[in-house]
């Protein structure tokens, strides 16, 4: 794959209060001159970023368009296979790819932007 194929400038996501607390947005970030879905999630008083695709089977996370968390709201859940997702990390702690986890987006927060890149790794998101 050829990197110049990747947009390596930040992408802009969301503002700061934008995305209420245990709430999650996606958005879209060009990968291998192809788009691939990420979502951020509001969490713990943080965000965090993950590409939207378990790591058990490579299919979208959200079992309703931009939802992403359990019942409880406690975890991002696998609509497909019910994993469970540590918001904060990624790391699953229930289902199929246990201790595996999700591909984090790296985020930055420029005043009361937030902004996303492509992950280092990228060729694991395609």
């Amino acid at each position: 794959m050829d990197e110049r194929d990747t947009d390596s400038r930040p992408r802009f996501v969301a503002r700061i209060g934008e995305v209420p607390a245990g709430k999650s947005k996606k958005f879209v970030l060009s990968v291998g001159g192809r788009e691939v879905e990420c979502f951020v999630v509001h969490w713990g008083g943080g965000h965090y970023a993950y590409v939207n695709k378990c790591r058990h089977i490579a299919m979208s996370l959200d079992w309703v368009e931009n939802r992403f968390f359990d019942e409880d709201g406690r975890y991002v859940l696998c609509a497909t296979h019910g994993a469970l997702f540590e918001p904060t990390s990624g790391e699953c702690v229930a289902g199929p790819p246990f201790g595996k986890r999700l591909i984090a987006v790296p985020l930055e927060v420029r005043g009361d932007e937030i902004y996303a890149r492509v992950p280092q790794a990228f060729e694991d998101v395609l």
